[in-house]
């Protein structure tokens, strides 16, 4: 039987995150049930990073996430996996309420300047008169940024299988033994980094189940042949039901906010969703759709109370569990994989993270 030290289950940006900081210290493996790495919700992100995106029990992990993404170490990735983006939250009257709380929330945190957003985006409707500008707000490479943890890993050392599945694990005195397709391993620390499947993966080990529940996210990309400028910020409704940004010259990327419950699966668009997206982007801007060149769905796997677990189960030594980082891993997971890999070592954190209050991530908070 093949032994190491710590086996990752899930290998998209949680999994590869976290093995890059695990794999120079220790023998790692990751299992990944598909045959690349990515392939569900890191593979459909359309993301970006946004400090107040997520609310303020993220917000932290974002913001310490931001430097790493900006300007990470050139042994990791030369250049920056961040481009200039900004946020435009835009509400109609009667939002007010929500334009005051998202100011008193980041008063302090984040820099959000009251605008007109008809100044900002040419062919705005003109029921859309309140706007705050975020100017930090970012693009993300997350193709890079994935590959970049992957290649890391490799080059520490960490192993990889693919179209692996854990088909089951039990824990003993010595540690795990965990059933794949190529065969038994042995470990002593268990991680599930499953995202959707994280509660399934629990299940065939033998722990409780938290209740992570993937919801489907449904993406929509737009040829708009008269797209007034490709630097234009991203376009988020303070009331959540769109956001939408240019995607080169004369493309958007639309989501229609959709949060609708799913099975763990190969996630697809609905129709009508897609159709709910459209419309709302028609609510918002005058600018012609010349057609749909693509849709796709993904699943955003969030806990009870929406804010990931990072750390061991109380009740079973040895499972660790890096999940239920909803539509927030990917901004997140600079600091959330330095913050994940001191929990399960024991060592000091960081200086980068180390003033990140763990305490709200624990998974003894569901026990």
């Amino acid at each position: 039987m093949t032994q190491f030290d710590i086996v990752i289950v899930g290998g998209g940006i949680a999994g590869a995150s976290l093995g890059a900081q695990l794999a120079g210290e220790a023998r790692v493996l990751m299992l990944e049930m598909e045959a690349q790495p990515g392939y569900h919700a890191t593979g459909r992100s359309v993301a970006f990073w946004e400090e107040t995106y997520g609310g303020p029990l993220l917000q932290p992990l974002t913001t310490a996430s931001g430097p790493l993404l900006a300007k990470p170490d050139p042994d990791f990735h030369d250049g920056s996996f961040l481009s200039p983006r900004g946020t435009l939250h835009i509400g109609r009257p009667g939002d007010e309420p929500l334009r005051d709380a998202l100011l008193a929330e980041f008063a302090r945190t984040v820099e959000l300047l009251p605008v007109n957003p008809a100044d900002l985006v040419p062919g705005l409707r003109p029921d859309w008169t309140l706007g705050l500008l975020e100017p930090s707000c970012r693009d993300i490479d997350v193709a890079a940024l994935h590959h970049a943890y992957l290649r890391r890993f490799r080059l520490l050392g960490g192993e990889t299988w693919l179209e692996s599945r854990m088909e089951g694990a039990r824990a003993g005195p010595g540690g795990w033994r965990i059933e794949t397709p190529r065969g038994p391993v042995s470990c002593g620390v268990l991680v599930n980094a499953a995202g959707a499947w994280a509660d399934d993966v629990a299940v065939r080990a033998g722990v409780a189940p938290i209740g992570i529940r993937p919801l489907r996210r449904t993406v929509v990309q737009l040829h708009v042949p008269a797209l007034p400028s490709p630097e234009l910020p991203l376009i988020m409704d303070m009331e959540g039901g769109f956001y939408f940004k240019p995607d080169g010259h004369d493309r958007i990327w639309l989501t229609p906010h959709d949060e609708e419950p799913s099975a763990p699966c190969d996630a697809a668009p609905e129709e009508m969703a897609v159709a709910q997206a459209i419309a709302r982007f028609e609510s918002a801007v005058d600018w012609p759709i010349g057609r749909v060149e693509h849709k796709w769905a993904g699943l955003r796997s969030f806990a009870p109370d929406r804010v990931p677990v990072f750390g061991f189960d109380p009740g079973v030594p040895g499972f660790f569990w890096f999940a239920g980082q909803g539509g927030f891993g990917i901004q997140t997971a600079p600091a959330a994989a330095l913050m994940g890999a001191a929990l399960l070592t024991g060592n000091a954190p960081p200086v980068t993270v180390a003033a990140i209050d763990v305490m709200p991530y624990r998974p003894d908070r569901f026990r």
